[in-house]
């Protein structure tokens, strides 16, 4: 259940609404801005736990990728990079609604311009759910948040692992999650950037669906090397869409926030 002894619920602002996640975590998010996804949960449960590490969470939107970390105790503290000012003041705000004031630093930066100093040092953990299409891809958001959020506007996928690898140490990881059909520019970005691909996992609505999205871990400095583990199917079969039953699988990763793969 969620520590109704954190702080206190601050006013909420017009363009605002609270969420409840689950629950542990209570999420305030921009109604003009995106909402929480699956995505953002599948990234989280792919993460290995690392619980004295800190994480630099790149484009981190409301700050829902160190939220769950946080609250599954797979890390230590989080730096959460967004660009968009509105933005940066939302991660502060949920940071300090579920008890993490002091865990999650936020900074309103480009990730093009990030240092390791910057977040103060090397780190063993960079995550990210970055924009997926680029500028001139799909029709123009009516709002410039949710045109930013999925658009790269502030960085393609090439500058996302250059940053990730500038923040890494040697052997740290970079975790992201991105679109299938895309998957070779990521691998070109990363091979560029000197993170090797380890660990890469397909999505499928159901096993009769192409694939929906792509995670991928890739460690800095490795030698190559990958291993495609077996495609994660989310729901079991179904001609009804509006009543879909969870796979056995995809139900014990939604309760434990963990790939066991």
């Amino acid at each position: 259940m969620i520590d109704h002894s954190v702080p206190c619920l601050p006013p909420l602002c017009e363009d605002e609404v609270l969420d409840e996640v689950n629950e542990q975590i209570r999420l305030i998010r921009k109604k003009n801005g995106l909402t929480f996804g699956t995505d953002a949960y599948l990234l989280a449960a792919y993460v290995k736990s690392m619980p004295s590490a800190t994480v630099v969470d790149l484009g981190s939107g409301t700050g829902i990728l160190p939220l769950l970390l946080l609250a599954k105790g797979k890390i230590a503290n989080a730096v959460a990079v967004e660009i968009q000012p509105a933005f940066a003041e939302l991660i502060q705000k949920n940071a300090e609604i579920n008890g993490f004031r002091d865990r999650i630093r936020t900074m309103c930066a480009d990730v093009r311009d990030l240092r390791p100093e910057d977040v103060g040092g090397e780190v063993a953990l960079v995550v990210s759910n970055p924009p997926y299409m680029k500028v001139d891809a799909g029709k123009r958001n009516e709002h410039d948040e949710k045109f930013v959020a999925r658009h790269e506007v502030f960085g393609t996928i090439a500058d996302f692992c250059a940053s990730a690898a500038r923040l890494l140490k040697h052997g740290g990881k970079f975790v992201c999650v991105w679109r299938p059909d895309r998957l070779t520019e990521l691998f070109y970005a990363l091979h560029d950037a000197r993170l090797e691909p380890k660990r890469v996992t397909l999505v499928h609505a159901d096993e009769n669906a192409e694939p929906c999205c792509a995670l991928i871990e890739s460690v800095k400095g490795a030698s190559p090397g990958v291993r495609i583990s077996p495609p994660l199917f989310l729901y079991e079969p179904s001609r009804d869409s509006k009543k879909r039953t969870l796979t056995v699988q995809a139900q014990k990763i939604y309760d434990t926030c963990t790939f066991f793969d």
